[in-house]
């Protein structure tokens, strides 16, 4: 995975390459990081608007996408929260907390998949 964060005037800045796991079923969206004590990388849980932390061990952030990738908005969640449905969310990217502003996910940034990405169920 790819950031690519829009410039004025030039072309798109690009991040370097994240790891991805991608989880497109049911099962792997409901165990989405339970359990796990940090992730390397981000998990693209698709199709999925919202999300909670119920359970989990660390601080994750959020970023709520659109149809085509685009991010819509930016969180940090605590463990125990329970997220609210975003509207015009189709996808949800979670990475452990403070990771994606390094990589330049904000409003407006486009998330580029590669073929590479790993299922993550």
């Amino acid at each position: 995975m790819t950031v690519s964060t829009p410039t004025a005037g030039g072309p798109p800045e690009l991040s370097g390459p994240v790891p991805l796991e991608i989880a497109d079923s049911a099962r792997a969206r409901h165990r989405g990081l339970l359990g796990r004590t940090g992730l390397p990388g981000a998990l693209l849980l698709t199709p999925a608007s919202s999300v909670h932390t119920v359970r989990m061990r660390f601080a994750i952030d959020v970023a709520y996408l659109d149809r085509a990738l685009r991010v819509l908005s930016v969180r940090t969640m605590r463990p125990g929260r329970i997220g609210l449905p975003r509207p015009r969310a189709r996808h949800v990217l979670e990475a452990e907390a403070g990771t994606m502003a390094g990589w330049g996910v904000r409003p407006g940034a486009l998330i580029v998949v590669h073929g590479g990405a790993q299922g993550a169920g």
